[in-house]
């Protein structure tokens, strides 16, 4: 087949996962490539969304961005900013120690654990005691060369049911809105997976992923932007050179003689336009959706991921009596409606006002448990305020200004053998439609390094496979 010039790609998504993909084949593609980002809402970004509280910048959905990846190198977010020549605006966190909210206080988070599974049993100890003679070597590895795991049962199985509840969970809760007892250990802590398979204990296999992937000491673990992160997300769509199209839901996907058909819009007036080359950096529910007719076997893989909503609290209070903190995690065995607060002009020194206001952020919302978010926005807040006062163990003053911002749908929950699933799935895809790619959190994991190399990756791959057709 030969495909025309110059090549028509469409991205459906306009996420960080898309927009990245969409800067990748503008530096990557032949000259004058026609890109087409869709996104079916009026702005771009996705879970980036820079909003203003109280005068004053403030994240309403990701916050920050790691510096660096699982194997130590410069994350595919930071590579990124520098691509868009933002590398100047990052800024890291100036308090950095968070806590964690057990027995009615709040106690710092263990140094030494990887999301919090520890390396050394006496760090932990005043947070949560391990097991008793936990972690014994049986002679053999902890994985076997393919296996996957639930984080929890590795964890309760090794050092007890205290560690997992008072600080595993917590920390996959703050990150995923899931349970350890859920979440693949492949997906959710691929260094540690990869230890795994060679050491005979947990402590061992920490211990050797942390080795693997070295830190300087006092280098900056996260970052963020000076001027909020939807400046990421113009940076890349003014790079990109796409064709953006918002408040474009792209409603069906069809194959054609030459290449693809997607039909966009309300279904009283459609517009129909034709591309070589799709790449879908959505969810997995609505990809699937969009899979049903040309790939109905991937459509249904995809479509079984299933997801967590949250909701996210942001209140703007009145000189404050906050701890030197970034934050704290709260454990769902201490009966909290809140799972996680940032205390934001705490973290980050940019943002510190000299008139002593405080933006806090709670996150509401775990897998399984989201009948709270059925309350109302004044009720959430009420509700937010009342426990972080409890947690804090002094009464906050009243805001003075409140934000709730709803995501719902939007952290996958991957249950163990997710990768390998994927994997089969892309497999198949690619068999068939090669000029077909997906990309985004749903398939490779949650972060915005990881949605960032997920959409280059893809268009990586539609790279190739337009060239490996033309003439």
């Amino acid at each position: 087949m030969t495909v025309r010039q110059p090549w028509r790609v469409a991205i459906v998504g306009g996420g960080i996962t898309g927009l990245a993909a969409a800067v990748r084949l503008r530096d990557r593609a032949p000259a004058g490539t026609e890109i087409t980002v869709y996104e079916q809402a009026g702005r771009l970004g996705g879970k980036l969304r820079t909003g203003e509280l109280a005068g004053q910048a403030v994240e309403f959905g990701a916050e920050s961005f790691l510096m660096r990846d699982p194997v130590g190198a410069e994350s595919a977010a930071v590579a990124l900013v520098r691509r868009l020549g933002l590398a100047d605006a990052i800024v890291h966190p100036t308090v950095g120690q968070a806590a964690l909210a057990v027995d009615g206080g709040l106690r710092p988070i263990p140094g030494g654990t990887l999301v919090g599974v520890p390396g050394d049993l006496d760090r932990v100890a005043a947070v949560a005691e391990p097991a008793a003679d936990a972690d014994r070597d049986g002679g053999r590895p902890l994985l076997g060369p393919d296996e996957d795991v639930a984080v929890g049962a590795l964890v309760r199985d090794r050092l007890g049911d205290p560690v997992v509840d008072r600080l595993v969970d917590p920390m996959l809760g703050g990150v995923y809105a899931g349970r350890a007892d859920d979440l693949s250990l492949v997906t959710t802590m691929p260094a540690l997976a990869r230890a795994a398979r060679t050491a005979h204990t947990l402590l061992g296999a920490v211990r050797a992923a942390q080795a693997a992937a070295p830190r300087a000491p006092g280098a900056p673990v996260f970052g963020t932007l000076a001027g909020g992160l939807s400046t990421l997300v113009e940076a890349a769509a003014t790079a990109s050179g796409a064709t953006i199209r918002r408040d474009s839901a792209v409603r069906e996907l069809r194959r054609t003689a030459t290449g693809w058909a997607l039909t966009i819009g309300p279904t009283r007036d459609p517009e129909l336009v034709e591309a070589d080359a799709v790449l879908l950096a959505v969810p997995a529910r609505p990809a699937a959706r969009l899979l049903a007719g040309p790939a109905p076997e991937v459509a249904t893989a995809v479509g079984g991921l299933d997801y967590a909503s949250v909701a996210l609290v942001t209140m703007a209070l009145p000189e404050p009596e906050l701890p030197e903190l970034s934050g704290f995690l709260v454990p769902a065995t201490e009966g909290l409606l809140i799972k996680a607060s940032t205390f934001f002009t705490t973290k980050w020194g940019h943002l510190r006002r000299a008139d002593g206001l405080a933006l806090v952020r709670a996150s509401v919302g775990r897998y399984g448990d989201e009948t709270s978010l059925q309350l109302t926005d004044d009720d959430l807040v009420a509700t937010v305020h009342r426990e972080l006062s409890k947690v804090l163990g002094t009464p906050l003053p009243a805001p003075v200004a409140s934000h709730v911002q709803r995501w719902g749908g939007a952290l996958p929950q991957y249950t163990p053998g997710h990768l390998d699933r994927v994997a089969v799935a892309r497999a198949a895809l690619r068999a068939a439609h090669p000029t077909l790619a997906l990309a985004g959190a749903g398939y490779d994991g949650v972060g915005i390094p990881v949605c960032v190399r997920s959409g280059e990756t893809a268009a990586e791959e539609i790279i190739t496979a337009l060239g490996g057709s033309g003439s």
